[in-house]
């Protein structure tokens, strides 16, 4: 994958901010948090500006990482199933004429199928 793991797991925590309906989601850093000296592709999260954050991050993606995103999302929806990887990332790049960031955001629970991608491709790895 061009993807980091790391980048995808960042980008489920903050997916589910937006995917809760009653605003209790909490952001757990674990042990990645500032103190420890690790750095995250999010800087202070506000409330009113997290999705711009979440959009920002993921258009700031090249062309291959957006397609992978895209291609998880699919493979946790059961679009595809995890052993057509190449071709759920060469549909994903087909697709790609418009906002990676807007279309994933307007999948309901897409943190969620995020995770649930990402763990079939690792699995069937």
């Amino acid at each position: 994958m061009e993807i980091s793991v790391e980048k995808v797991l960042d980008l489920v925590e903050h997916l589910r901010l937006i995917d809760s309906k009653d605003g209790d989601a909490e952001f757990d850093s674990g042990d990645d948090s500032y103190e420890s000296g690790a750095g995250h592709l999010f800087e202070d999260i506000a409330e009113d500006g997290t999705e711009d954050q979440i959009r920002g991050v993921i258009e700031g993606l090249n062309i291959d990482e957006q397609a992978e995103l895209v291609a998880l999302v699919w493979i946790g929806r059961g679009d595809f199933e995890p052993e057509e990887w190449p071709a759920a990332i060469r549909r994903a790049h087909e697709r790609a004429v418009r906002s990676t960031a807007r279309y994933l955001m307007g999948i309901p629970n897409v943190g969620d199928l995020l995770e649930e991608g990402l763990a079939a491709v690792r699995a069937d790895a």
